[in-house]
């Protein structure tokens, strides 16, 4: 005849504790998954800053050798190299648009423009005179608390 064994030599998971398991993780996923989401936009952010400088510095040398900064000697008017028009610059899906929203011929005015997985967030614009500015609220213009690059 068979021995019987108690409950106390049996081994495994009861489904109430593997229930409580799949109940933690899932808590876990839905804190820690807006964190990371928000972390990959500021990222993105971040890169198109980083494009936005570099393009100040192409118009500053735009200006250094004609004088001005929305036209070349030969009546050209200015544009940003194609290097610069995307961020991020490397390849792969684009997040922003970049280009000269305004210049003339002692100022301009550069704007990233956020598209596919980042539109949504916000303009980012920086001028000749480097001030800063991130439509944080995405409503279309800019108020004086939006004239940075910092979050609020």
């Amino acid at each position: 005849m068979k021995k019987r064994t108690s409950n106390s030599d049996q081994k495994g998971f009861s489904l109430i504790e593997l229930m409580i398991v799949v109940a933690i993780v899932a808590i876990l996923g839905a804190i820690a998954y807006p964190s990371y989401r928000d972390s990959i936009t500021d990222a993105r952010r971040t890169d198109a800053q980083a494009v936005l400088m570099e393009a100040a510095q192409y118009m500053e040398r735009f200006y250094t050798e004609n004088n001005r900064y929305d036209e070349d000697t030969g009546g050209t008017a200015v544009a940003l190299p194609s290097q610069l028009a995307e961020s991020p610059r490397d390849s792969g899906t684009k997040y922003y648009d970049l280009a000269v929203q305004a210049s003339t011929r002692s100022t301009y005015t550069l704007r990233a423009t956020p598209k596919n997985a980042q539109a949504g967030d916000g303009f980012l614009e920086l001028t000749n005179t480097f001030v800063k500015a991130w439509d944080s609220n995405n409503n279309g213009s800019l108020a004086d608390a939006e004239r940075t690059w910092s979050q609020h």
